[in-house]
């Protein structure tokens, strides 16, 4: 498995507060949740395939 890009994310505390919310009652992490949500708006905007 390739190494994941690392980068500085700033954001408003009330949406980090949602997300980690929303990540503890699907037992993620707050980053698994963000890539979670990224991938399935990539993939429904037609930018990423399905297989990634």
């Amino acid at each position: 498995m390739p190494e994941k890009k690392r980068f500085l994310l700033r954001i408003d505390p009330k949406i980090y507060d949602a997300l980690e919310k929303w990540a503890s009652d699907d037992l993620r992490s707050v980053n698994a949740q963000i890539e979670i949500l990224l991938k399935k708006a990539l993939k429904d905007a037609g930018r990423l395939k399905d297989n990634s």
